[in-house]
């Protein structure tokens, strides 16, 4: 198993901690408890999160200690960090939410799960539809309170950033909401959480830079559509995690530093 740095690895623990639903629910015993990208290759080379996070295999722990693999065929890559494991559902499996770029379409949302005892590609989004395009997910959470969580992604955050929502129907990751301005990733960076979701109200919200990011956007998903509900201006750009803490309090790495967002700097 390929270890990689602590600190790169922040962010996308931290999303997994977000996302889980139901922490206290007994693991069945072939749940997926941990995973990890393995192989590095180069034959794709955009490597948006800088070398070598581009992957040919993803491999699963299960909690009967079974290590379960997914091989890519040649023509895709895992672009990504680290398997996100999310759950959909209160009583779903856990499945893994990872970033699967191909050679001619470019980057998808790939969702794994156990079938038939293999590790497999159970669901997957439409590609972006060019090369060397990359997408960010945001989070994974029930964002309009149905019971079944979205996804929620930046597209190409490097070029024009759009905040698209997804659900699973069957074997497809769905687009079913879209708003513009966003990048939440930085080219050739390792940090993937410049973003995040936190529940302080009636509702989640998703906190994701703007374009520049000089400004955090505020998003609720409504009446399906994605609605600004409120921004923040910062001082200089977004350069590392966006955490919400206790409260509506929210820290954000900036160059030069981490500024607390509060109800009385920020309009929430």
């Amino acid at each position: 198993m390929r270890r990689h740095n602590f600190r790169r690895l922040t962010s996308c623990i931290a999303f997994a901690a977000l996302v889980l639903m139901s922490p206290h629910l007994a693991a069945a015993p072939d749940a997926i408890v941990s995973a990890n990208y393995a192989n590095p290759v180069t034959r794709y080379g955009h490597f948006a999160a800088g070398p070598p996070h581009e992957y040919s295999r993803i491999e699963a722990k299960t909690a009967q200690g079974q290590v379960l693999a997914h091989e890519l065929p040649a023509d895709e890559v895992f672009e990504d960090i680290v398997p996100r494991q999310v759950r959909l559902s209160a009583g779903a499996p856990t499945s893994l939410l990872a970033i699967v770029s191909h050679r001619e379409q470019g980057s998808a949302l790939a969702l794994l799960g156990i079938e038939g005892g293999k590790l497999e590609i159970v669901a997957r989004s439409k590609a972006i539809g060019s090369p060397f395009r990359w997408l960010n997910p945001v989070a994974v959470l029930d964002l309009d309170g149905d019971g079944e969580a979205e996804i929620a992604a930046v597209i190409t955050p490097h070029i024009g950033g759009t905040l698209k929502i997804y659900r699973r129907y069957g074997r497809r990751l769905q687009e079913v909401a879209a708003l513009g301005g966003f990048s939440n990733h930085a080219y050739g960076s390792a940090e993937l959480g410049l973003s995040t979701a936190r529940n302080v109200g009636p509702r989640p919200q998703l906190l994701v830079p703007d374009a520049s990011r000089t400004a955090l956007r505020i998003i609720e998903f409504r009446g399906g559509n994605l609605l600004e509900v409120g921004r923040c201006q910062l001082p200089a750009p977004v350069a590392g995690p966006v955490v919400a803490t206790s409260g509506a309090d929210v820290d954000v790495s900036l160059r030069g530093g981490i500024q607390r967002l509060t109800p009385k700097n920020c309009l929430f």
